[in-house]
């Protein structure tokens, strides 16, 4: 029986995985604040995730990272602790989400020079980093799979007289409103055609399922850091 311990259980994610935990046979949630845990799964806020990462490194425990809006200097603290345990870290653990990221990796081979590409995310009223941390990594796909830089061909916002499109640029597109749970759209434009690739999730269990499918895969592991990709064999 897999031991989890979550570090935000009162959240909607923590409630989502409470729900799913509580209806799995081989995973059982233990107390907050317990020191009696196989794995430490982390939906919470930045600085709960930096908490979350001292404690898996002071108990020597795996941890799964769903938390984003992470700075570099974080980023580089998660790089260095997956030397000692290991860590999935990944934007989105849904796992309709990360065949969507394959997708867009495959459309961008094929499109990608010839298209104007623009990613869309919606997401509920309380969410408060922006792009969502799946919209970036999208367009990380992207960037990627053209040899970009993401950092200079992003465009995160127009306003007035903006002037043409230059070729290359990546746009993002953001909403925040009522409860929606999360919504990504990837556009392809090329003349005379486009291709639109989407995901909507209607729960987070959705989330919470791929997120334990995490922490089941990570259980065999000494040290090193993942994403989904990896959980889910879709980097062969």
């Amino acid at each position: 029986m897999l031991k989890i311990l979550l570090s935000a259980p009162n959240g909607r994610m923590g409630q989502a995985l409470t729900r799913v935990i509580g209806d799995s046979a081989d995973a059982e949630l233990v107390a907050p604040g317990s020191r009696d845990f196989d794995l430490l799964i982390d939906f919470s806020t930045v600085d709960g995730a930096r908490n979350a990462l001292a404690l898996c490194l002071e108990e020597g425990k795996g941890l799964v990272i769903g938390t984003t809006g992470f700075d570099e200097q974080m980023l580089k603290a998660i790089d260095s602790a997956a030397v000692v345990i290991p860590i999935v870290l990944a934007p989105n653990m849904s796992v309709g989400v990360n065949v969507l990221f394959k997708l867009v990796e495959l459309a961008a081979q094929v499109l990608g020079n010839e298209s104007d590409i623009e990613v869309l995310e919606a997401h509920h009223r309380n969410k408060v980093d922006a792009p969502s941390g799946t919209a970036l990594k999208l367009g990380q796909v992207v960037a990627d799979v053209l040899d970009a830089d993401l950092d200079t061909q992003a465009v995160y916002s127009r306003e007035g007289q903006i002037g043409q499109r230059e070729k290359g640029s990546i746009g993002f597109q953001t909403i925040r409103a009522g409860d929606i749970v999360g919504e990504h759209t990837v556009i392809f434009a090329a003349p005379g055609e486009r291709v639109e690739l989407v995901h909507k999730a209607s729960s987070r269990d959705n989330f919470a399922q791929g997120a334990l499918r995490a922490a089941h895969w990570l259980t065999d592991k000494k040290t090193g850091l993942y994403d989904m990709q990896d959980v889910l064999d879709l980097k062969s």
